[in-house]
């Protein structure tokens, strides 16, 4: 008996390497989701909304490099993976979206909940197909695999129910993924910039995710040329834990000696990175080189004296015996003093924190971080959320941190903390999350965690507020606007679905509330921490179209009669200015 199309699509995910598929059923997907049924070796993860199982798709395929599967039925259903597809393509992970599409003897008649799949995922996907037809399934299907897989992001394949239910063609649905390629700059530009390097007198590091593989290595070769190194949020996880020479992050959430440390050095090494905010990269008076796998981020963020395709691993470990190690080490000290001073100033809040009310944030993540397990996973809501883990959670070598970091999406770090809770069992998987974010997405699948009795521990930040907005609309000199909400109870909420539920006022009980919730292992936690709304947080460098910004609000707001607003949110922040 022949197999059917359904049944050679699950077939080859699963000897991709596919464990999971995320999402919700529908008329368009029955016989594909009754194929997985039948295949057995595919776990299927119903949720309770399309984007949030795309959000932990994201996650579980990011950091395991294999294969997740997602699936939406016909129009709507495929509509709401769209934008985890986009976090999927902008931060790396090889999501495959099985798309349910209208019978194919209607297509291109406006049918209902018909879209044309080429069109709608043109910007998330790296590859779209539409099975209209038997004999193609092999060839897209593999195709949409390897994609996904090499290429590091989503692909789509849209099926109809009847294709899906058809017989297949005779073909073996056998293939293979060749392993990624080893990227080596050509020798004319590895010898120019081993040259670059040995004629500069300071050097400085900026690296990304790229060095996710050739962390050690690019350690090492800091520690040669006496180079202090600065990182990109995608980059912290990778650089800042047990390196001697790390000064921390720039831009608006950055903190310690790295913006200084790549504008005063003579040539910057941009190692691995994409780092979008051009503001804060040097100018013409320093050199720069790029190194990335990928060409098209060669240039584009700032212009460099020299660009080079490779990946971080293999080029640095032929730069390290190539380079002449450096022998003054006071630029390096220098910038490490600076990020030593700021790291002091970070901690006003904290030292603080147990005497303050209502709880400082820095306070709560840094208490949080000291609590977590050293192999703990730690996943950030876009917002605050991002502010408090960049400054406040310490990564190590067995410790992973992750966000939409280069997509920004609200309300993604309970679906990122789910479907790693899924791969890693065991772990600790902590989401940091917006109580927008968390109202926004995080609240109806609470109830598949219940379900599945996943220890997933959610401290939401309870400040009734779009509190990166808010300041966002102040840094460009707006009174804000539109960005206050009255939450409920989240710990009384977490009961009534059947997770555990603990609310955290008093700072006093910040230690206790945070251990107890870490501690428990029989199903998820929803921690609900009320903090300080007026908290903010300045960045090491602040451009001066920033400090105008705040003060033109400040001054907006008080002629506006908010006079006593403007008075708390600087008295509550006088340690950080």
């Amino acid at each position: 008996m022949s197999k059917k199309v359904a049944d050679v699509l699950w077939d080859m995910l699963a000897k991709a390497g596919v464990k999971r598929c995320y999402g919700i059923v529908g008329d368009a997907l029955n016989p594909i989701v009754d194929a997985l049924r039948r295949n057995g070796g595919i776990e299927f993860i119903p949720v309770r909304h399309e984007e949030y199982g795309g959000f932990a798709a994201v996650a579980e395929a990011y950091f395991t490099g294999n294969p997740v599967a997602v699936c939406g039925t016909a129009g709507p259903g495929v509509v709401h993976l769209f934008n985890a597809l986009m976090d999927a393509r902008k931060e790396g992970a090889p999501v495959i979206a099985i798309a349910g599409d209208v019978e194919s003897s209607i297509i291109d008649t406006s049918a209902l909940e018909e879209l044309n799949p080429y069109k709608f995922f043109e910007a998330a996907s790296l590859y779209t197909a539409r099975l209209v037809n038997p004999e193609q399934a092999r060839a897209v299907i593999s195709t949409a695999i390897r994609t996904a897989v090499l290429e590091k992001g989503p692909t789509v394949l849209a099926i109809p129910g009847d294709i899906a239910s058809a017989d297949s063609a005779d073909q073996p649905s056998d293939f293979t993924i060749a392993a990624p390629a080893i990227l080596r700059p050509a020798d004319t530009d590895f010898d120019k910039l081993v040259r670059m390097i040995d004629e500069a007198k300071t050097v400085a590091i900026f690296g990304g995710d790229g060095c996710r593989d050739g962390r050690d290595e690019v350690v090492e070769l800091a520690r040669k040329l006496k180079a202090p190194v600065g990182y990109a949020f995608r980059g912290k996880q990778w650089l800042e834990h047990d390196n001697p020479n790390a000064v921390g992050m720039t831009g608006l959430i950055g903190y310690g000696g790295a913006y200084n440390a790549i504008h005063e050095a003579e040539l910057l090494l941009m190692l691995g990175t994409d780092f979008p905010f051009s503001e804060f990269l040097p100018g013409p008076s320093v050199k720069k080189v790029q190194i990335d796998k990928n060409p098209k981020h060669i240039g584009r963020r700032t212009a460099v004296d020299l660009g080079l395709v490779g990946d971080i691993k293999s080029t640095v470990s032929a730069l390290l015996p190539a380079v002449r190690e450096k022998t003054n080490g006071d630029f390096l000290a220098k910038q490490l003093a600076h990020t030593e001073s700021f790291h002091k100033l970070l901690q006003h809040y904290v030292e603080k924190g147990p005497s303050i009310k209502p709880i400082r944030p820095e306070f709560l993540a840094a208490t949080l971080s000291e609590l977590a397990s050293d192999d703990a996973m730690f996943f950030a809501d876009t917002g605050t959320a991002c502010i408090w883990l960049a400054r406040h959670i310490f990564g190590g070598r067995n410790r992973r941190l992750f966000g939409s970091f280069s997509w920004a999406s609200m309300a993604d770090a309970a679906p990122y903390a789910f479907g790693c809770a899924l791969a890693y069992p065991g772990r600790q998987c902590i989401a940091l999350c917006g109580d927008g974010g968390f109202t926004m997405m995080g609240l109806g699948d609470l109830l598949t965690q219940v379900e599945r009795r996943t220890p997933v521990v959610q401290v939401i930040l309870n400040n009734e507020k779009f509190d990166f907005v808010h300041i966002e609309q102040q840094e460009a000199g707006f009174i804000p606007f539109g960005v206050d909400f009255k939450n409920p109870n989240f710990a009384k909420v977490a009961e009534a679905m059947g997770a555990k539920g603990i609310r955290i006022e008093d700072p006093g009980d910040v230690r206790e509330g945070l251990a107890e919730a870490l501690a428990y292992k029989d199903g998820p936690v929803v921690v609900d921490a009320v903090v300080d709304p007026f908290a903010l947080a300045m960045p090491s460098h602040s451009p001066l179209h920033t400090v105008k910004g705040f003060t033109l609000s400040f001054a907006r707001q008080v002629l506006s009669g908010r006079l006593d607003t403007v008075i708390k949110e600087m008295t509550r922040n006088v340690g950080i200015v």
